[in-house]
Order: structure tokens, then sequence, then C-alpha cells
């Protein structure tokens, strides 16, 4: 450590650091444009310029090392004089109209015009006359706006590694482009968008605005991570499986996810849908990766290492042993809490074991991760169903209602009691259990989603000749997921979106169904269906058995002494889990409907982080499983980054599955997993870089010392 002076001020600082970062760090503000902290100093901008004792010249204070007794002074009337004139000559080359710019009321240099009061009405104005460049993905470039001050260049060549933005010259006016003006892709840019970050004008910038939006900065800048539920720290547990530590990944992973490897199967991936390297090209397979890490875990990070805090002597029911109820079963013992699930059903997973079918996730994989949950010490009862939870209070201290959503719904339209119609829960239940589903020869599947695709596909496995499957969704708005129609189609279902459903055929057992064709389907402000029916368009489909896949709503009635709410839903206080009765809490489907699994993992969670603290402790559910590491900010070159095709997950041939159960998607292959992890554009790497400290927070600093 050495001293030195600053206006009058003396301070003990680092040796060698410079004397801007020393005054800016001590609450001196000495003004400057091209200097970053995360970034190697260039002084070009000459705002930071400094007096120093024993010297004659002005010296930028950036690239001033602190050293035994330096004596600085940062403002005089010469300082101010060419602090002023530097910056008047880069307004020369400025756009003049501030209030237009996306940049406005969070630019640099508009602060630093506040500061040192300048203008450019001395200066005789040029326009620079560049094109804004639109053409990227992610980026806007609109270089006449740069003031050269070379941050972006030097974060993306420095910083980064990528070597993407060079300084370059068009009719004698210096930019920061590409090599022969490539866009930013051909380039082999990595979308690191650092340069956005450092760029102190709004040159280079977002093109989804980040200031101002509704969410936390953080959640704008990796999507991923806020599209997630139970927000998983995404790009952390690709870069691992990048380097193939599979068993840091899957800790990351199972710092919020109870069933890392189950998720790996079935996922709705919602991460997927906001990623921004499908910007590019094609999102990042995370579900994929995420199941490949976990099929490699060894639980070195994990088994026997997280949290277990000691016993309260509280005692929580948890009714339902789905997704829900398993996670908050899980993290309410880690709180030291005694937890007993009570299972209506003959084993534990809920929707997972009894709704999605062996072909998607085998039952196996379901025990292995729920066998996790019980080795912490929660107890289970299965064949439990509940009738009264308010009497379980009696008993117990807290009572979670996570029963899911598991009663079926017909629709009311004439023919929906006829024998050979069924309730998609009913059915899927009863093939899973290997019981009798009452399924006939020839199908129809009414609906469009996931579980109506499952109820298909499975009538095929059991034998089914001839399914036919129709909802009133267009095909490029129906909800199920593009892989289950095209395999569906594959296997021989027959899919017709746009359908409405006039009627079930029959005198007493099925015939058929009738249906229109629709020109158009929305709803209304009050959520209904608006139907537009195309004239003359009915025709039938013969079938001996319906199945309604509409949709489904929890198996309980009023007489539980619950409020519930419009699709029988469990009613919640706003923002809760607490019913209106102390000590019952409610969680997953039963609260909202039915989402995903990682929706019901996110929602048990909180519903255990709510219910320790009605119990006195903190609601402090966090664990850190996987080892601290910072990530590299050098990411270098990659040739074609821009164009690296998604890996897909090898998918077993249709002859070979259509008749029986075996496991359709195979998993993303072993040898192309870290390439796949290695496509991702590393948003997160963004919030490690610095903000800047501008005028702005020193002055209201001052201001609220002197109020």
């Amino acid at each position: 450590m050495v001293n030195i002076t600053i206006d009058g001020i003396r301070l003990e600082v680092p040796e060698n650091k410079n004397v801007l970062d020393c005054a800016l760090d001590a609450g001196i503000y000495i003004p400057h444009l091209c200097h970053h902290p995360n970034l190697k100093e260039l002084g070009s901008c000459r705002m930071c310029i400094v007096e120093m004792e024993g010297e004659s010249e002005v010296i930028t204070s950036c690239t001033l090392k602190a050293k035994e007794g330096l004596n600085i002074q940062t403002n005089s009337d010469r300082i101010r004089k060419l602090r002023n004139l530097a910056l008047e000559l880069l307004l020369a080359g400025h756009p003049e109209e501030c209030t237009t710019c996306p940049k406005y009321g969070n630019c640099e240099l508009q602060s630093l015009i506040q500061y040192i009061g300048a203008n450019n009405a001395r200066m005789k104005h040029r326009s620079k006359g560049f094109k804004v460049e639109e053409g990227n993905p992610l980026i806007v470039h609109d270089m006449n706006r740069c003031v050269l001050c070379g941050r972006c260049v030097r974060a993306c060549n420095e910083l980064r590694g990528v070597n993407v933005l060079q300084y370059q010259r068009k009719d004698l006016e210096d930019y920061v482009g590409t090599l022969h003006n490539k866009l930013l892709k051909d380039a082999d840019c990595r979308f690191c968008t650092a340069c956005t970050e450092v760029c102190p004008t709004g040159t280079i910038r977002d093109k989804i605005s980040v200031a101002g939006a509704e969410q936390k900065r953080e959640d704008v800048l990796v999507p991923c991570r806020y599209a997630c539920p139970a927000h998983t720290n995404i790009p952390r547990y690709l870069r691992y499986i990048k380097e193939e530590k599979y068993d840091e990944a899957t800790a990351v992973i199972r710092e919020k996810l109870p069933f890392p490897k189950a998720l790996g199967y079935i996922c709705n991936h919602a991460c997927e849908l906001e990623c921004k390297r499908k910007e590019l090209n094609e999102p990042m397979a995370i579900r994929d990766l995420k199941r490949h890490a976990a099929e490699q875990d060894t639980g070195r990070f994990w088994k026997g290492k997280g949290k277990q805090l000691t016993d309260t002597g509280k005692k929580v029911c948890v009714i339902g042993g789905g997704p829900a109820g398993m996670t908050a079963a899980y993290y309410l013992r880690k709180q030291g809490h005694e937890v007993t699930i009570k299972e209506a059903l003959p084993a534990l997973g809920g929707m997972m074991r009894y709704g999605i079918p062996e072909y998607r996730l085998p039952g196996t994989i379901i025990d292995e991760e729920a066998a996790v949950i019980l080795e912490t010490g929660v107890k289970v009862e299965t064949n439990a169903r509940v009738e009264n939870p308010a009497e379980l209070l009696k008993e117990y201290d807290a009572v979670l209602m996570a029963v899911g959503t598991h009663k079926g719904v017909k629709l009311p339209i004439e023919g929906n009691d006829l024998e050979g119609v069924l309730l998609n829960i009913d059915f899927l239940r009863n093939a899973s259990m290997g019981k009798e589903t009452g399924m006939g020869r020839k199908v129809i599947v009414l609906g469009g989603g996931n579980v109506a695709f499952d109820c298909a596909r499975t009538a095929k496995r059991l034998g089914a000749e001839e399914i036919h499957l129709a909802c009133l969704e267009s095909a490029d708005t129906m909800p199920a997921d593009e892989e289950e129609i095209l395999q569906a189609r594959e296997e021989g279902i027959h899919v017709y979106p746009s359908r409405t459903f006039e009627s079930i055929t029959g005198t007493d057992q099925v015939t058929g169904a009738l249906f229109m064709e629709v020109e158009s389907f929305t709803f209304d402000e009050n959520r209904r269906a608006v139907i537009q029916k195309k004239t003359d368009s009915e025709h039938h489909i013969e079938a001996d058995t319906v199945i309604f896949a509409v949709g489904q709503i929890p198996a309980i009635s009023e007489e539980a002494g619950l409020k519930l709410e419009r699709g029988n839903r469990i009613a919640i206080e706003e923002g809760q889990n607490t019913t209106g009765l102390k000590g019952m809490f409610a969680a997953g489907d039963a609260v909202y409907g039915t989402k995903s699994v990682v929706q019901a993992v996110a929602s048990g969670r909180t519903a255990a982080s709510e219910i320790d603290r009605y119990l006195g402790g903190d609601g402090d559910i966090s664990e850190q499983l996987a080892p601290e590491e910072t990530p590299e900010p050098y990411i270098g070159q990659i040739e074609g980054f821009g164009y690296l095709g998604r890996a897909e997950a090898d998918v077993l041939d249709a002859e070979a599955r259509k008749d029986n159960f075996k496991l359709v998607n195979l998993g993303i292959p072993a040898e192309k997993a870290c390439g796949e992890a290695g496509r991702c554009l590393q948003c997160d790497l963004r919030l490690q870089i610095a903000k800047p400290k501008i005028w702005s927070d020193f002055s209201d600093k001052k201001e609220a010392n002197e109020s």
C-alpha cells in the first residue's frame, strides 16, 4: 500500500493501481469515457486528465499508477478547458438529438456532458452517414453514435478473445466494424454481447431493451434461467457439460431440482423457447443435455452432502406424492421437519408415473429419484386417500395439499355418456398399471395437448387398429410438443387440427363422432371460446372408443372443507400457498391447473419455503452443491460458431416402437454432448462485467449526504 493525495485528500491505496480507480473507489469523481473497470486502459478520450505535482503537462489518470507521495489535482481552469475541448471534438461527430436515442437517460456520454457542461456549438457538426446495421441477431450497430472510446474492441479482443471487432476507416471516418464489414454471424461472433454491455453511448446495443424492462436486468439478459420455473442456472451447468464435468453439472441442477434425470426425459423445456441461440439458428438442446449429465452423474458432489438441519420437532403431512408433493417433502425434511407423504395410489410419482407413458419416462427413473427423497427420512404411506384433510391438523403442525389433477373432464356434447367413452386420466392410469382400459379397435382422441398424444400413442401400443386425434387448434397452434406430433404421425396416428367436436354418435355404444372444420378459433375477454365453423364441413369418423383429453381437474370436492375455484382448483391467498384454513397449504397443479412437472417442482419449492417460515424457520431452502467456480471470460474464437447446428437426440424408429412401450427418445449421443453444450452463448458472462461509475452515481451520493 502507498499514500497518495487527490484534491487535498490523503488516501492509502494499492501500489501501481491506476489513479482513476483509486479516486473513484474513494468517492472522488474524475470524468472518463474510454475507461472501464474490466478493460485495459487506453487513455484516448482525454476526459480523465489530471495535474500531477512536479509535472508540467496534464496526464491521463487511468494510465497513471499510484506510487508513494503522488499529489494529484483533478480540477483546475486548464483541466476544465482541455476536457471541454476534447468533449466538443467528440460531439462534433455525434448526433445532436439525444431524446430519440434508445440509450437516452442511461448514456454515459450524456452524463459526461452534464458534468463538463460542454456543447458542440463552437465546432462544425458533421454527419458520419453510416447505415444503421440491424441485420445481425440480437445486436444493433449504429456507428453514427460512436465516439471511438475503444471499449467494444477491447472487450471483444482482450476480454473475450473473439477478435471480431476492429478499427476501420471509410471516407476519412474511423469506425468500429468487422473485417470486410461482414455480418457478425459470418465473422464468427460468439454473441456474448460484451460489446453492448461496455458501450457507453448505445452505438452497439441490444435489440431487446434491457433498461426499463419489467423483469430484473439479469432475467432479461439470461432468459433461459428466468424461463425455467425453478430458475436453474442453465448456462453454468452447460459449461460443465462442455468440459465433461457431469458430476458438477448435475450438482448445479440438483441445487434447484430433485428430479434431474426425470426432467431430462420429459421437461417441457420452456427454457429452450426463450434461448437466445434461436435467434442465430436453433435453440440449445437444454433438456437433452440435462438428461445426459444426469445419466453420467456419480453423485460425488451431492450424495450425502446437501443441507440437513437438526430436527425441529415439527410435523408436516404432504397429501399427494407427485412432483410438487415430493419436492416440498424433500426440502421440508432438509429443514429439519418430520414429513409424511400420504399418496392415494400404490406408488409415488403422481402424474409422472400414472400420466406419462413408459415409452417417454420409464418408471425405474421415478423410483431412482424418489429413493433419494426417501433417504432423507421422509415417510410415505401409499394407498392412503385423504377425504378430510382438515382432520390431519389435529396430528400435524402443517398440511400441504399437492393432490394434482387426477380427474378427467368431459365436454358437454351429445353422446358423452355412451359405452366406449373414456377419460384421459383413467385411460393412462389403467394402462400404466396394466389394468383393462376399456379401449376398442378404432379410437378417437379429442384434444391437442401432450396428454392427448400420450393417449393416442398409448392406444397404438395397446393394439388399437385405427387411431384419430382431433383438436380445435390449428396445426401451428396445437399445444402439444412438435416432437410428439411428429412421432405420432410416424406411428400412423391420423391427426386432424381445426376441428370442432359436434357430437359422439351411437345408441348404447360409441359408433363414432361428428366434426366440423374450424375457420377461426379465439378467446374473448372472458376466456370463452369463439369458434367460426366452415359451412357444410360436417363429417363423421367411425370409432368404437372416444377418449376425452381436453383437460383435467383435481379430484376433490367441497366436502374436503377447502375453498375451491374455477376448475375445481384449491383457492390460495394471492402470492402465497396458504389456504383459508390456518396451517393448511396447497401447491402444484391442484392450485393453478395442469401445467408441467418442472412447474410443479417450482411450486413445491415455494410451498416448502413458506411452510418452513410458518413453522418458525427462515424459509431458506437454498443449497450449494456444486463447487464454487468463476467462469472464464476469455471464450476465444470458434469458426462458424453462428452456424453450428443443434445436436438432436436419437429416436427409436417408428416400426420398432409403435407396438411396445420401449423408450422412444434414446438421448443425445455422448460424442455430440460436449459440442452441443459449446453452442451456448453463455449469456450469463455478461453479468460479470462491472457497471461503470458515472457522475450521477456520485452526485446522488453527494445530494444524499447534504440532505
